[in-house]
């Protein structure tokens, strides 16, 4: 969520039974340390939110985690962002935007008398030096390199004008999901410190943002805590205070919601939520997506440049390894298992509720164990005299498979997939890692096989730029970063049509690029995407009500997401205290579409150009994919 397209993490994990939140005498769900008191306008108290996925960083041009996109846009202010109602493009930052007639500037007129946090005026140049640090930096890039490869350079010609520069034509230009930072701040950040700068309170001074709420007060595994923006354009929210709690597994997140520790609960097991579905005082939202969830596979780890690097097998170079990989996965039986029949089985990278966009493949690659060791043997891995498939040195053909600690979707999941390829022969070596050291051991290139998942945003850019070439690792001296490629996956077709498709502004045929895409990647199968998981949320409505939906109903008639969403609708349209009679609380009117902030997750470029194609969106939204959802 990932902004766009962001990296799931792992969020519901190593949950107990169902019966462990209804059961007298359970132990208590797991303590965290509460944040310091604070002085607040209002005795509303804070408004809690709990999830078992941490943000891993605060830093905006780290943070890969779908959560950590939820903070951003609460702290920082995008261009513009995206209708609670249709995600088209509403005001956010800039009140108005104009194209030039040859379509080689924009100029995007900006909110006036604007303030951060601390005082200091918001300019025009705060955005131009936001952009220029992206266009000329390397780290930066990575992010939000996307976004900003067709602009050439950013301009600030008064403090309420911004210029931005393209290169061709391009229809990303309203969903540059680009978080506006404080030139005062940053300017002292340099490209070498900014690589480990956390953005967190020191010496009890909040970080300096424009969104509507400031980050005051953060412990890593435990909490983090807002204070509600004086110095904020819009509206101000009914809650002064807002409070993140981290939980370790999914059952002590419900029977936290359950007892009222917290108010609001996301990216709950199935077993959890239906658990609280009926409880007394609790609304249970379950929501359609945009993620997706993979088996990933070492295509041939190198850096950008095309340095091999890292000890992937090299049998999972042959595509037809890959490819009987896929085939030997049931996906159907994923979804009833591990998702309890909350989603859908998988098969492109671009989720089904994107109707114009997504890809149904001609020829699907089914379930089929046979057809995966006709694979097998024809790129030379045959079975060997006991059971066993043999690599090209007669020994036993050996992958290693990773799964996410934080993950109990993940565990479940790669304990199927174990079983499944073992059934073909192969030797399977399965280990947990956390997410931390899977983004690691992806960078580097050490690794075989893993499971992870996306949250695509309603244009399509970004997550297709997470298979080119140039998003593969980096190296500065000694170092490998990795880039926003887990699978080192490298095609010159692939590549190319992404280039056009980022500077083609006609709808139909961009959508005809995009397909194209994804039919290299669903044929060269770099990932075998295994479902589409729903997002499972729940609230206290008896202590809030007035959440919006994102978007109010969906084309199969469930409602979208009240939290994590494409900006920052429930949080400034939010009541504190149950709803009043006869209003069920969740479709309140709230603010009007020029009070949310941007969500990242959700934006680059198409929401315009999806209802532009007619496409009825079934975003249940928010954010860069995060837990057992989401990284982002």
């Amino acid at each position: 969520m990932a902004t766009r397209a962001l990296r799931r993490s792992g969020a519901a994990l190593l949950a107990a039974s169902v019966l462990a939140l209804a059961a007298p005498g359970v132990a208590p769900a797991e303590e965290s340390p509460a944040p310091s008191p604070v002085p607040i306008a209002a005795a509303t108290g804070p408004f809690t939110v709990g999830f078992t996925d941490d943000v891993d960083s605060m830093n905006p041009f780290t943070g890969i985690i779908a959560t950590a996109y939820e903070m951003y846009q609460l702290m920082y202010p995008t261009l513009t962002s995206s209708s609670k109602d249709d995600f088209s493009a509403v005001p956010d930052l800039a009140v108005s935007w104009q194209e030039s007639p040859d379509q080689r500037t924009w100029t995007y007129t900006l909110r006036e008398g604007v303030t951060w946090s601390d005082g200091t005026p918001l300019t025009a140049r705060d955005a131009a030096y936001t952009f220029n640090r992206i266009i000329n930096g390397d780290y930066e890039q990575t992010n939000y390199g996307g976004y900003v490869a067709n602009i050439t350079k950013a301009e600030a010609p008064d403090d309420t004008t911004l210029v931005l520069t393209v290169k061709q034509p391009t229809p990303i230009m309203l969903r540059l999901a680009v978080y506006i930072l404080p030139e005062h701040v940053w300017k002292d950040i340099d490209g070498k410190e900014v690589r480990s700068y956390s953005n967190e309170p020191e010496d009890g001074e909040p970080i300096v943002g424009a969104g509507p709420y400031v980050l005051v007060e953060r412990q890593k595994g435990q909490f983090i805590r807002f204070r509600a923006n004086p110095a904020y354009w819009g509206p101000a929210p009914a809650f002064e205070e807002l409070v993140f709690r981290v939980y370790k597994n999914a059952d002590a997140l419900g029977q936290a919601l359950r007892k009222g520790e917290i108010d609001f609960a996301t990216e709950l097991q199935a077993n959890v939520f239906e658990a609280l579905e009926g409880q007394a005082g609790i609304t249970t939202v379950p929501a359609a997506n945009y993620d997706f969830s993979q088996i990933g596979f070492n295509t041939g780890a190198a850096l950008a440049d095309g340095t091999p690097i890292g000890d992937g097998h090299p049998a999972l170079q042959d595509k037809r390894v890959r490819q009987a990989l896929n085939h030997a996965i049931d996906r159907q039986l994923l979804v009833d298992r591990v998702l309890s029949g909350y989603g859908t089985p998988g098969s492109t990278v671009i989720p089904p509720m994107y109707t114009a966009l997504h890809l149904q493949p001609a020829e699907p690659l089914g379930f089929d164990l046979e057809r995966a060791g006709q694979l097998l043997d024809e790129a030379g891995y045959p079975l060997g005299p006991e059971g066993k498939r043999l690599d090209k040195d007669g020994s036993p053909l050996t992958f290693r498979l990773l799964g996410r600690q934080e993950s109990q979707e993940s565990q479940q999941t790669v304990q199927f997939v174990e079983g499944w390829y073992e059934d073909l022969g192969l030797t399977i070596d399965t280990k947990l890692v956390s997410e931390d050291t899977l983004i690691e051991l992806n960078g580097q290139g050490d690794f075989d096989i893993f499971e992870w998942g996306w949250g695509v945003e309603p244009d399509p850019d970004y997550q297709l730029s997470t298979f080119t070439c140039a998003q593969r690792s980096s190296k500065d001296g000694d170092t490998i970063y990795a880039g926003l490629s887990d699978s080192h996956f490298c095609d010159e077709d692939y590549d190319r049509l992404y280039a056009e498709q980022a500077v083609e502004t006609d709808v139909a045929a961009r959508t005809e690029i995009v397909k194209q895409m994804q039919q290299i990647l669903y044929d060269e199968a770099p990932y075998a995407v295994t479902y589409y998981p729903d997002m499972l949320q729940a609230y206290r409505a008896d202590r809030v009500h007035d959440l919006v939906a994102q978007p109010a109903a969906t084309g199969d008639g469930r409602s979208g997401r009240v939290l994590f969403q494409f900006g920052t609708w429930s949080y400034q349209s939010m009541q504190p205290g149950p709803a009043p009679t006869g209003d069920g609380g969740e479709q309140a009117a709230g603010a009007g579409d020029e009070a949310g902030g941007l969500n990242p997750v959700a934006i680059v470029g198409g929401i315009a150009a999806l209802a532009a194609v007619g496409v009825g969106i079934a975003l249940v939204v928010r954010r860069r994919a995060t837990s057992d959802e989401d990284v982002e």
